[in-house]
């Protein structure tokens, strides 16, 4: 079974410089029919003024993947991280028993689009970590693995029994991804348009999968696409 989720119903946020799209409930969006998917819990799709961005803030217990679209994320941490992300790149934070970090866009003129994901951790308590890595011409004309629980295929480890994989593919391609039994997905259009077993997405669209053994993604424009195949 594949659930439609379209980008125009989702939860929606702005607030002069962030324009911010929630597929699932977050902050002061509530909707008790969408509080995540699996341990699936937040894809938030923001658009970030130039010159501006999120303050330091906490956060705790939960695996917080960022993956950015267009432009640059500057990020710092209480770590002592400090990196900028962009397109192709993906950073984890592990924020274990507790963690401060801040995210700006430092551009004078240009906006930042980003995912950010929150998946629930299958330990709570552990030290802090992060990673970030560079998938920007692995994810091309197919899906690649690029964060997994055991960090196969270099991909990222993720505290949980969650794979992410991410393609960027261009107009007419064609790729396919087997869910093993007891498994389920949830794939989300960044940009673009594809078919996924026949059915229609547009970018911010999101499908839950369940009870299907094979996905079939062929798409209709240029595309970026992330599928999670979940416990």
């Amino acid at each position: 079974m594949i659930t439609l989720r379209p980008a125009n119903e989702r939860g929606h946020t702005q607030i002069g410089w962030l324009d911010s799209w929630h597929s699932f409930s977050f902050d002061q969006y509530y909707d008790p029919k969408h509080m995540g998917f699996r341990t699936l819990r937040v894809i938030n799709d923001d658009r970030v003024a130039a010159g501006e961005g999120f303050g330091m803030h906490p956060h705790r217990d939960m695996e917080i993947l960022t993956w950015v679209l267009e432009g640059a994320l500057e990020h710092s941490d209480s770590m002592g991280n400090g990196s900028i992300i962009r397109p192709g790149e993906l950073q984890k934070m592990s924020a274990g028993r507790g963690i401060a970090h801040s995210e700006c866009n430092q551009s004078p003129s240009e906006p930042v689009h980003l995912l950010q994901i929150w998946i629930l951790p299958n330990k709570k308590g552990v030290v802090p970590s992060y990673e970030q890595k560079s998938f920007d011409k692995d994810a091309e004309g197919k899906l690649r693995l690029v964060s997994s629980p055991d960090g196969r295929e270099d991909s990222i480890v993720l505290l949980q029994d969650a794979e992410l994989y991410i393609g960027r593919l261009k107009a007419g391609q064609k790729t396919s991804h087997e869910l093993k039994a007891g498994r389920h997905a949830w794939v989300q259009t960044a940009r673009g348009a594809a078919l996924l077993n026949g059915i229609e997405m547009k970018a911010g669209d999101g499908v839950a999968v369940n009870d299907e053994k094979k996905l079939e993604i062929t798409t209709k424009e240029d595309a970026e696409i992330l599928l999670f195949d979940l416990a």
